[in-house]
């Protein structure tokens, strides 16, 4: 089915109808939101055991292969589709923005069924992250002792590492769709102005916490709050990058 079929056929009446053709907008090439970001992470995972099995093979002894697990207990690779998420999100408020509009769609209909797209892919990802975090942790590191999706800041359990998951995916695809949504209304000058405003604010914070010397009590905070709690506290800035993105969305102009 191509794009133009699903706004050529009747126009649906129904809020939640028309919400359900943007959603289904969003899926109609799924190469981009689905199929490639799991090639990707499997070509990842695959270079990490090839190097966990030279490493595992080129250690002798029990104790020696237990320091070597050891030290494979912490790996950034799965971080890659946290940011590929923030980058989906942006593409998608950019492409299919002025596409829906100009069949008549609502600005309002057309970001809340955005929305729960990025909820479902939300969804789908931290489903299939955590399932493998689970065949990880039966097969004690794939039998090696590596850890991808088991790393200890992702939680101790699946069901932590699922709600991890699921939060961080939120917080990137919403704030990926304001810097969408900010390039759609003020292209390159929006985005200038973007960064600067977020260097200028990150140099201002960490100016305040080294005048105040407050890094101790951040961290006092952030280990009292715990990783759960650290990971709720995200979903304030994702919603504040949900509504915010909405409002500047409101007043873009489809354009191309």
């Amino acid at each position: 089915m191509t794009t133009t079929a699903l706004f050529t056929r009747v126009v649906p009446t129904t809020g939640t109808q028309r919400i359900g053709r943007i959603v289904r907008l969003h899926f109609a090439n799924p190469w981009g939101t689905i199929v490639l970001p799991w090639i990707i992470l499997g070509t990842i995972f695959l270079a990490n055991l090839v190097i966990w099995l030279i490493v595992y093979w080129s250690v002798q002894g029990t104790t020696n292969r237990g320091d070597v697990a050891d030290g494979l207990q912490y790996s950034g690779s799965s971080f890659y589709i946290f940011v590929y998420m923030l980058i989906v999100a942006i593409q998608a408020i950019n492409v299919t923005f002025p596409f829906a509009l100009g069949y008549g769609v609502t600005r309002r209909d057309y970001y809340l069924g955005t929305a729960v797209n990025f909820v479902v892919l939300s969804l789908i990802y931290s489903t299939g992250i955590t399932v493998l975090s689970i065949v990880e942790e039966l097969t004690n590191g794939w039998g090696v002792g590596g850890c991808m999706f088991t790393a200890g800041y992702f939680g101790g359990d699946w069901p932590t590492r699922f709600y991890v998951f699921f939060v961080a995916l939120l917080f990137f695809f919403f704030v990926g769709a304001l810097f969408g949504a900010i390039y759609v209304r003020w292209r390159a000058s929006g985005m200038v102005a973007l960064f600067i405003g977020l260097g200028l604010v990150g140099v201002g914070i960490i100016a305040l916490l080294i005048l105040t010397d407050g890094w101790s009590a951040v961290g006092a905070f952030f280990a009292a709050a715990g990783l759960v709690g650290s990971v709720f506290l995200s979903l304030v800035v994702t919603a504040i990058a949900a509504t915010a993105g909405y409002v500047v969305l409101r007043g873009a102009t489809p354009r191309g």
